[in-house]
Order: structure tokens, then sequence, then C-alpha cells
């Protein structure tokens, strides 16, 4: 029969005036330590443990907090309330009688207890021998997590009994792997409630026998809960199995057990948070998502029963989106997790990583200096600000903090991997050295701190050793960029003099009005630098590899909602973190690791343009449009779907006609965009259009393809995404050494080739510095460049066809094969375009919050 309300508060006024030692109407820490204690006579508390579960019922209930009293009769009587604690179970265990009314009584009632054992859910301490009460969980006792029948504690000891079997015949005979677990930033889960170090040095081999047989034997101990009494009990009996399973980093068998609890009780919190961290061992980063979204409905549905929770859950379904790639998605999490809880240092360094994941630098180091301040020597926290610090340009502090991560944590891979880069980027190579050789005495096979040490020894001019470092870097990944670097390597020390400088520039850059073009197909050097860092965004938001019909799918199939942008206008905005969704349906091929830096790479250069207010929504019928036209696919395509979103934008819906104001505000964002040193000026004119014309679809591609105030590079851009993978044989650039990939432009005067890069940047070969001005031809393909070298010259009027082919033909030919031009004998290279995408942040995306702290 169901305790009465009546019938609970006599009993909490029992139990609380057992416990109000001093009679001063309150529970202060000492008095509510030796509470939890003495309900929870089967588990040996530590002093830490004791203080969190303290400073978490402090907290919570704060407003009971009578002052140095502590906490009040009501305050204690809301926590049973809140499921904090059984009462009727508390009261038995204590071996308290509502008949008894004096303290001495009380007194009496509870040395009865603790000799014959009194009534409680929890069996007789008596029963257990030290070494299970040793190895007994602090959650098993827990006032919300904890077991509750006599029965599921017998099945703990028999599971425990199986794992030990387990463990001892799996490691017969094997001895202990080298363990690195503290080289890497800290998973982000909580210690305190984590998995034992024990625990995490075993690695289950799930084929054979053995563990064939624990499956079986466990399989018996779950028909056991099934046959349980009751459903509660049965739910107890799965969730207990479940949670013993994780402890012992047995993931798939504890998500058999959350799973069967989850169907007992499908609206309890415990068991979907259990089997979202189960999932999420597994690497199921969706389904994990999933089931901490089950979890959220649920607390955020049951009170403030759950409100103890809710943070880790927020935490927990943010690390999931983050296995995802989701890191916009995170961070909403991380915010309401530390809103909830504003000391969860945890919480507040995955924001500050995650913020730095998606280019918010600034927002970063606001987490992250927070996170440090609640808890100082977080070493995570520590190297995630320094490269938020770098990122923002403060080398000086990030060196600082860099080096507080190492001193915390000296194994510390991504501190040392990190501060390697940033001393490369200001040109400590030596230093820089240093920094990725301890990367890899912890990680031998770490190929990207192999080639960015191989870049650094080039830097600080120790080039033998650097072609040494490339070739182990070429075996440890066979990425054609390190191929092409050990050639690199080999083109300068062949042309290095014995005992010349090695500081000598070989190269000069010249004013844009001297370089020329021989004929109308070569391309304008302002042209192509334009074009070349729109492919190079293409490139790394990975938008190019996105078919452009994906786009007009999108509109057509999900329905936006209409809000108002800060001006009034009613318009299809989404928040961020929802255009975050869309993008990883648009770049579902992606892995999540590089979807996090497509992300960035959009965010960067066209969220925050989009997001004017700075409310975090975006305009999605103009992100489209912005987008359309670096997608894959045909060239009118893409024009034409950048046009059919600006008309699916509520303004226009409906019509076949786009107002010529919104057309000219959408091209000057896209070159505001794109083209940044013509767009700046521009984007000052986008307010204030008050033309009401409106143009058709073959009006807005003429202002498309407008070459001065349209887009018109695209036709440069689309040229260099044919030419990505186009070799021109053994020709290398006469400045940066290089094989050269794409056109190569040639020097119709002095004969020396350029590469597309150092041709937009006007560079040339010192050389030949001293002409007035340079005429270059552009070659596609390398045929073509044989066939004009070897292109006989029209005849004159005056000569006949047998002296043309004798006289001038001859000579030309005689001309191209007998010039050679000298190249440059030794270089001064620019090593930080070399850095191979160093990353920044402690460690991946983080980890999860196994499971619920008291």
């Amino acid at each position: 029969m169901a305790t009465t309300r009546g019938t609970r508060s006599d009993k909490v006024r029992r139990i609380f005036l057992q416990f109000d030692a001093n009679k001063d109407g309150g529970l202060n820490r000492g008095e509510m330590a030796a509470l939890v204690v003495a309900v929870n006579p089967r588990v040996k508390f530590s002093d830490e443990q004791i203080n969190a579960i303290l400073d978490e019922v402090f907290r919570t209930y704060g407003e009971f907090i009578d002052g140095d009293r502590g906490l009040t009769f009501d305050g204690l009587l809301r926590t049973y309330d809140d499921g904090a604690g059984d009462v009727d179970r508390d009261f038995d265990a204590l071996g308290l009688d509502m008949a008894s009314s004096s303290a001495a009584a009380a007194d009496t009632d509870i040395a009865v207890a603790e000799s014959s054992g009194a009534s409680s859910s929890i069996a007789d301490e008596g029963r257990l021998d030290p070494q299970k009460k040793q190895r007994t969980a602090a959650w098993a006792a827990s006032p919300n997590d904890g077991i509750m029948f006599d029965d599921t504690w017998r099945l703990v000891d028999d599971l425990e009994i199986l794992i030990k079997r387990l463990k001892m015949k799996q490691q017969a005979g094997d001895g202990k792997k080298n363990d690195n677990s503290d080289a890497y930033s800290d998973a982000g889960w909580s210690r305190e409630f984590g998995p034992s170090s024990d625990h995490m040095e075993v690695a289950w081999a799930e084929s054979g026998h053995d563990y064939a047989a624990f499956v079986k034997e466990l399989g018996v101990l779950r028909s056991r809960a099934d046959g349980s009494r009751s459903r509660e009990e049965a739910f107890d009996g799965h969730m207990a199995i479940g949670r013993v399973l994780y402890e012992h980093k047995l993931f798939k068998e504890a998500l058999v057990s959350f799973k069967r609890a989850c169907e007992l009780q499908p609206i309890d919190v415990k068991p979907h948070f259990g089997a979202g961290n189960s999932l999420y061992a597994v690497g199921k980063y969706e389904e994990a998502k999933e089931e901490f979204q089950l979890a959220l409905e649920a607390a955020e549905t049951g009170g403030n029963q759950w409100a103890y929770l809710l943070p880790q859950i927020h935490v927990n379904l943010g690390v999931a989106l983050e296995g995802q790639g989701m890191l916009l998605s995170a961070c909403e999490h991380y915010r309401e997790a530390a809103i909830l809880y504003p000391t969860h240092y945890r919480a507040l360094k995955l924001l500050g990583s995650a913020l730095l994941g998606v280019g918010e630098n600034r927002a970063a180091v606001k987490a992250l200096e927070e996170a440090i301040f609640i808890k100082p020597d977080f070493a995570d926290a520590h190297c995630d600000l320094a490269s938020a610090l770098h990122a923002l340009g403060d080398d000086e502090r990030a060196v600082v903090e860099f080096q507080k991560a190492i001193d915390l944590q000296p194994g510390h891979v991504d501190a040392l991997y990190n501060l390697g880069g940033l001393n490369m980027d200001i040109g400590r190579y030596q230093r820089a050295s240093e920094m990725y050789t301890r990367v890899l005495t912890l990680c031998p096979n770490h190929w990207r701190a192999q080639l960015n040490k191989a870049v650094s020894l080039l830097g600080a001019g120790e080039t033998d050793e650097a072609r040494k470092a490339m070739k182990e870097a070429l075996k440890m990944t066979k990425r054609i960029e390190v191929h092409d670097a050990i050639t690199h390597l080999k083109q300068i020390q062949k042309k290095k003099p014995s005992g010349g400088s090695n500081g000598e520039n070989v190269f000069v850059v010249v004013e844009a009005s001297r370089f020329k073009t021989a004929n109308e197909k070569t391309t304008l050097r302002q042209e192509l630098a334009n074009a070349i860092e729109i492919r190079a965004f293409q490139r790394l938001s990975r938008l190019g590899r996105c078919d452009v019909e994906l786009l007009r799918r999108e509109m057509n199939d999900n329905d936006v909602p209409l809000s108002f942008s800060g001006t009034g206008v009613p318009e299809k905005s989404i928040r961020k973190n929802a255009l975050e969704r869309v993008l990883h349906r648009l770049l579902v091929f992606l892995k999540p690791e590089t979807f996090q830096e497509s992300v960035k790479a959009i965010n960067e250069r066209i969220l925050s343009a989009l997001d004017e207010s700075g409310l975090g929504r975006v305009d999605i019928g103009m992100f489209y449009a912005i987008i359309a036209p670096i997608c894959n696919g045909p060239p009118e395509r893409r024009k034409r779907i950048a046009f059919d979103a600006l008309l699916w934008r509520l303004v226009n819906e409906g019509s076949s006609q786009l107002k010529k104001a919104d057309a000219t505000r959408y091209i000057k964002l896209l070159r505001a965009i794109y083209i940044p040193s013509h767009g700046v000026s521009e984007m000052l004119e986008i307010h204030g259009e008050t033309d009401t014309s409106t143009v058709s679809l073959n009006e807005f591609l003429v202002m498309f393809d407008d070459p001065d105030w349209g887009f018109g590079v695209m036709s440069t851009l689309l040229r260099l995404e044919l030419g990505d993978r186009k070799r021109h044989g053994r020709q290398v650039c006469s400045v940066c050494r290089y094989p050269i990939i794409g056109s190569r432009f040639r020097e119709v005067k002095t004969h020396f080739s350029l590469c597309n890069q150092c041709y937009s940047d006007g560079k040339v070969p010192s050389s030949a510095a001293k002409l007035e001005e340079y005429r270059f031809k552009e070659y596609e393909t390398e045929s073509e460049a044989l066939k004009d070298k070897f292109a006989l010259p029209p005849p004159s009027p005056s000569q006949s066809p047998a002296d043309w082919h004798r006289e001038g033909g001859q000579r030309k030919i005689n001309d191209d094969l007998g010039h050679v031009q000298p190249q440059p004998l030794h270089m001064e290279e620019d090593y930080g375009y070399w850095n191979p995408v160093p990353y920044y942040g402690g460690g991946g995306s983080g980890g999860l919050i196994p499971h619920g702290a008291d």
C-alpha cells in the first residue's frame, strides 16, 4: 500500500530528528554526511564522494539552507519528494519505529538495527565480505541512482564474479600494454563518476569461447531479473546489470541491459541516459544522440526529480553531436548545461573548444577562461585557450598557456603539437622541431607531426634532416602532397651552391602593372588571384563536392517557418545550428572531423556576413543563393538555382521575376564574401536600395556575368576546378620549384614558367627582375605548350613558302630548342605555406559523463 503524504512527512521528521545532533533545527554538512552514510550501510564512501554529494544537495536545495544550521526539515522533505531518496527504504534501513518518540528510544532502535540487521531494501552488510564492499561502486547506494532491492544486490554480486572470471581468463599469459592514457586531452567525462582506472585498462576480446560462455551466463542473470516479483524490481535489476557492465567497459552488453530497462520504464531518464552512453562508447553517435534526446525530453517533463541530471544530459548530448561533427548544435547544449550548472567547468571547457572549432575565437576565450577560473589545473582548458589566443594573434599569451598545459600534463600531445605550430608560424623553426620530436616520442605514427617536423627543419636550414623526416612521413601516409614536398627538396638541393648563402632571395614581387598578357586567352593576374582564393575556400568548405541540385531538393522538401529580421522584414530565416543540420545533409559524404572543418570555413566566411543582427539567424534563401555558384554542377545550373533560391525567399515567392534591388544586393553580397578586396566598399551600398523594378532570368544572368560589377570571375574558377589534377610533365615553377599543377604561365621573352600561385602573387625569379615588363602565355596542358613551341611563324609577303620553311621556320625551332633559361641557384622559402592543416583544440570532440552524479 502506498505511503500517504502524512506518513511520509512523519517518517522524514523522525529521520531529521535522528540526525539533528545539535537540535538547532537544521542538518549541517557533518550531520548530512552522517545521514548519507547511515542510509547506505553497504558503501564505503571516500571523503571526496561525500563532499560531492553534499555539494550537489546544498546547491540544488539552496533555498532550504538556513545559514550555518544547514538543511531544514522542509528541505529534507523536498529531497524525498523530488525522488532523491526513498523514505520507506531509508526509514527501514535506519531501524526507526514510528511508535518511538524519544531520542533514547530512537538510539535504542538504531542499536538494534546495527546489531541484528533491521529490515532494509539493501541486503545486510554482514553478508558481504570486505573485498566485495571495496568493489561496490558509489553509484549503487546513491539516493538517486542506487540499487533498491535485495535480489538486485545478489545479481550484482554474481555479475562481478563472472566479470572477474572472464578478466582472469583473458589476461592469462598477456603482459600489460603500454598505457598512454594521459597523453591526450581529457575525454570530457567526469572522472569522479567514470569507470575506474582498473576497468579502463581492460580491452575485452569479444571473440572466443570464454567471452561466448560469459555472454551465456550473463543471459541467465538477465532472465533472473526478468523473473522478478514486480516490474520495478526487474527494472532495478537490468539497470544495475547495465551499470556494472558499463563500469567494466563491456559496452555492447551494457547496452542490451539499458535497452531492456527502457522497455520496462520508457519514461524513466536513467536507462535512456545509460543507453546513450553505451552507444557513444561503441561509436554509434546518431543512435546515442537519439537516446540522449529521449532522456532530455523525459527529464524536462519530469519536474525537479531529474534536475540534478539535466546538465549532464545536455553535456553528453553535445558530445554525441560533436561525434557527428555538429559543433554549432553542440554549443547550444553546452551553453544550456553551463546555465543550469554555472560551476560545471567541463561544460564550459567543451563550449570553448566547440566555439574554437567553428571559428568563434573571442567567445571561445571567454568560456575557456571561465573554466580555468573554476578549475585552474585543467590542462585541456589551458591548451584550448592557447589555441584560441593564437588564432586571435595573441602569441605571447598563447605560449604561456601552452606551457601551463604541458607543465600540468607533460605528455599532453595536443599542447605539444599546437605549440610546435605556433613556433613555426612565428619563425622559431628549431623550437618547433623540438616540439614535434616530443610528439613523435609519445605517438610514433603521428604523420602530421612528422611532416611538420620536416618543414620546421627546412626552415632552420637543415635540409638533409628535413629530407629524411619527409621520407619518414611518406612511409606513414602515401599522400601526394608529401611526395611533391620530397621532389621540392630535391630541386632545392640540386640548385643549392656549395658554400653559397642560404638566405639570399631568389625571387622578387613586381607591381601588377608590369604583368602583361601575350593574348586574350591568358588570365589577368588579379582575376586569377581572386579565383584562387575562391577555389581555396571551395575546397576547404568541400562545397565543390556538393551537387548543386541538392539545394533545389532542400528548398522543395523542407518547409522553413517565417520569421522577422532585425529590420522587421518577414523572411525564411533559421538559426545557425539548424542550418548546420542542412549542411550535414548536403555534405553527408564527409567524415565528422572533415565536416567540422567545412562548417568552420562556412561560418567564418558566409554565415558571419549573413548574420547582420548578430542574433545567430541566417536568411536560408540567401544562403542557398550564395553557395550555389561554388557547388558542383554545370555553370548554367548553378546560376539558375541561385536565381531560384532568391525567388524562393518569401519576398519573391510565387513570382518568376526578381526584384532588381534584391538581385543587386545579392551580387554585392556575393562579391563582398568571395572577393573581399573588391566587395568591402560595395557592402556599404547594400542598404537603402529603392528600385522597385524587376528582372527576368536572362537579365539576372547578364548582371551575374558582368566582369566588373558581377561575378565574372566564375569562368576562371571553372578553369581552376578542371585543372586541379593537370600536371605539366617535369615542368616546375621557376620561383617555388614545385611541380606545376593547373595552368602554366610562360614568359615569352625570358621563357621562365610560373605556377598559378606565383603568377597571381606577382613573383618572378631574381635573375629576371630587371625587366620593365613581363608578357605571359597561359597553357592549360603541356600539349598546348608543345604545339605553341613548335608552331611555325606565318610567312611574310616577300617570302616564298620554301624560303619560309628554310629560313624563318627553322630559325624559330632552333631558337626554342636552343634557349636554356638559367634557374635560380638557391632560394628562401615561405615555410608557413607548408604547414599541413595544424589542428587546434584539446583532443577531439570530448567524451561523455558516463552516469549521473548525485
